[in-house]
């Protein structure tokens, strides 16, 4: 990579994870379109850019992850039970949104996927608006069900999958301070399985550059975690003294941006 790509990355990581702290995001839906522009710059095939712009985010979330966890259970604020019994529907739809599914999307339907997320995302930061809650949380099965459909849409899209989890939770009436600690320990094993599955998937694809571990490219995660992982914490705290509502709005209009360009990414994948 040119110095020009490295100092892309690393601002890229410091931004995404100042915003994950801040507003409890994860950081793929920031770097996913920065790193399709640096990858090709880079000339990687086009047909694998935007499986590795999201893999490669993911893998990011393991680390980023690591640090908001840490930070919530020393505040008690993880229900420990609920990330247990939510964690192997999480790991099996992961593994398996990440390695068959997400294989066997073309660039084109990906990045339409992906977009559509942005845009989802994006409203309901500019509405800020949370479920009621609707009942109590439902047994093994249901938890299993859930959390694999969690897992699968969370690996297609790169996301720890908070976008899911959290309104789940609400809706069976878990306290929302503990909902959104709860979120980080789910991301964990989300961001895992779906990792695996994205470097399970892919293995020995001729088209993938070196440094790629499957669709994880090590060089950008290195770029990444390397700041992100000390500007998630710092935008941890600046949340407790900022407007974080305003803020979140504010965020939804930039996210439209973005959503245009992967939607411009799948037009162009598509030939029109």
């Amino acid at each position: 990579m040119l110095l020009s790509d490295i100092a892309m990355l690393l601002l890229c990581g410091s931004i995404s994870g100042f915003l994950a702290g801040l507003l409890g995001i994860g950081g793929g839906m920031i770097l996913v379109p920065f790193m399709i522009v640096v990858f090709n710059h880079l000339g990687f095939n086009q047909s694998v850019i935007v499986h590795m712009a999201i893999a490669t985010g993911m893998a990011t979330i393991l680390f980023t992850t690591s640090s908001a966890i840490w930070a919530h259970h020393k505040h008690n604020s993880i229900d420990w039970k609920l990330v247990a019994a939510l964690s192997p529907g999480l790991v099996f739809g992961g593994l398996i949104g990440g390695s068959e599914l997400f294989e066997a999307l073309k660039t084109s339907w990906l990045s339409l996927f992906f977009a559509i997320f942005i845009i989802y995302s994006s409203i309901q930061m500019l509405i800020n608006k949370k479920p009621k809650p609707g009942r109590n949380l439902p047994g093994s099965l249901g938890l299993f069900s859930f959390g694999a459909l969690a897992g699968a849409l969370a690996s297609l899209v790169g996301a720890g999958g908070a976008f899911i989890t959290i309104p789940f939770m609400l809706w069976c009436n878990v306290k929302p301070h503990v909902a959104m600690a709860s979120s980080s320990g789910l991301g964990f094993p989300i961001a895992a399985a779906a990792t695996i599955g994205y470097m399970y998937g892919s293995w020995g694809d001729p088209n993938l550059p070196a440094g790629s571990l499957g669709f994880v490219y090590l060089p950008a995660v290195a770029c990444i975690v390397v700041v992100s992982v000390f500007t998630a914490p710092f935008g941890a705290k600046l949340a407790r003294k900022l407007n974080v509502t305003q803020l979140k709005r504010v965020f939804g209009v930039m996210l439209f941006f973005l959503a245009a360009f992967m939607l411009n990414e799948s037009r162009k994948a598509f030939g029109f």
